[in-house]
């Protein structure tokens, strides 16, 4: 079982950046599908991005392209997201996720597929 520990919330001006990481302990996420959903206050889960087990093959969300970038240190067992030009609707709480599995990370977009969640991390942009 792998738990997993979010950082690096916080609040933000439009236009500007944060890096979020995901620590895991308790198993190598090397063997994990990792991502990062959000949740708007008073909405759903919604996915942002996934990236593959060896890091090569990255998907995302069409909202967040060419804004935000995903990556992973399997030898620190960490992932991170990378997070540019934020506006007002990139508000929300931030959740990493791992999943088991053996499809290609294009499948990972749901939710449904992630067995393992961190708490969150709350991100707010100030307009």
């Amino acid at each position: 079982q792998v738990q997993l520990v979010e950082s690096g919330g916080g609040l933000v001006q439009a236009g500007g950046s944060l890096r979020l990481s995901c620590a895991a302990s308790g198993h190598p996420i090397s063997t994990f599908i990792m991502g990062w959903f959000r949740q708007a206050s008073g909405k759903g889960r919604d996915f942002v991005a996934a990236i593959s087990r060896n890091g090569v093959t990255p998907k995302f969300a069409d909202f967040v392209k060419g804004r935000f970038t995903i990556s992973r240190d399997n030898a620190k067992n960490t992932v991170y997201l990378q997070m540019n030009k934020l506006n007002y609707t990139d508000t929300a709480s931030y959740y990493c996720a791992a999943a088991n599995g053996f499809y290609l990370v294009d499948y990972y977009d749901s939710e449904d597929h992630y067995g393992y969640w961190g708490q969150g991390t709350q991100v707010t942009v100030s307009s």
